[in-house]
């Protein structure tokens, strides 16, 4: 456990190091909020509520959301390019899982990004915009706890499609596909609450919802203790069940490179 704590400790130090990035990236955050904010607001033309949905619930839904996105971002090219570099014969004789440090890095990328990144965004949101306090304290709670199960389904989201590259020379295009589906259908960009029935109920049976539109239903108070439940079991079996599929592909992918390096 203390090799992956290291691990951990030493990305979150690596990210401290580069400051100019670090502040680029929270003022690429910040523009983001601020497009996302006005266009919202032009859209609701002065109203406070569109079929329902008001504009500080929108408002929540997308600072939260771009908020998690720039926390839970996984390194979706960390296996390719030692793939690509041959350094991952070298990785798999460590005496640490390369899984486990996979998992530690982006731990350790995720908590700088919380800290650093994901707070001072909420603050200045909180300043600026209408956005809603959490419902209650127990709200807040299972949002933290909603929020790290939305990180595990992203995590091994990002962990099956990178196992494609023990197959493939280049997972841009998989990887691109993949943040387009997850853009859209998290809820991060367009709220679900604007979908169709229809296609609101289809994108509940796939994963994507159960990264951040999940949390934020959970903050806003939206969900009832049973259906809080219910959705946290879902983000879980979600998390585990995709990445046991990426755990079969790790297992012959590496059978596969052996076979290659042979």
């Amino acid at each position: 456990m203390s090799a992956y704590l290291a691990y951990g400790k030493k990305t979150f130090l690596g990210r401290s190091a580069y400051r100019f990035d670090h502040l680029m990236s929270i003022l690429s955050t910040l523009l983001q909020f601020f497009i996302f904010y006005e266009i919202y607001r032009t859209l609701y033309g002065g109203a406070q509520q569109v079929d329902g949905i008001t504009l500080k619930a929108v408002t929540t839904n997308f600072v939260l959301s771009l908020g998690l996105g720039s926390v839970f971002s996984p390194d979706d090219y960390f296996l390719p390019n030692r793939i690509a570099d041959g350094s991952i014969s070298t990785e798999l004789l460590r005496p640490v899982s390369f899984r486990g440090r996979m998992i530690a890095e982006n731990a350790g990328n995720a908590l700088f990004c919380l800290i650093f990144k994901f707070i001072p965004v909420l603050t200045v949101a909180m300043l600026t915009t209408g956005m809603s306090a959490p419902a209650g304290a127990w709200e807040l709670i299972m949002f933290v706890i909603s929020a790290l199960l939305g990180f595990g389904v992203l995590f091994s989201i990002s962990f099956t499609v990178q196992m494609t590259s023990f197959w493939l020379i280049n997972i841009w295009s998989i990887t691109t596909i993949k943040n387009v589906f997850i853009n859209v259908l998290s809820g991060s960009m367009i709220p679900l609450w604007f979908m169709p029935d229809k296609i609101r109920s289809a994108v509940d049976l796939t994963p994507f919802a159960s990264i951040y539109f999940t949390p934020v239903q959970i903050y806003l108070g939206q969900l009832s203790a049973k259906d809080t439940a219910v959705k946290c079991m879902i983000q879980l079996i979600w998390t585990l069940g995709i990445y046991a599929v990426g755990n079969i592909l790790w297992k012959k992918g590496q059978r596969r490179l052996a076979v290659q390096g042979g």
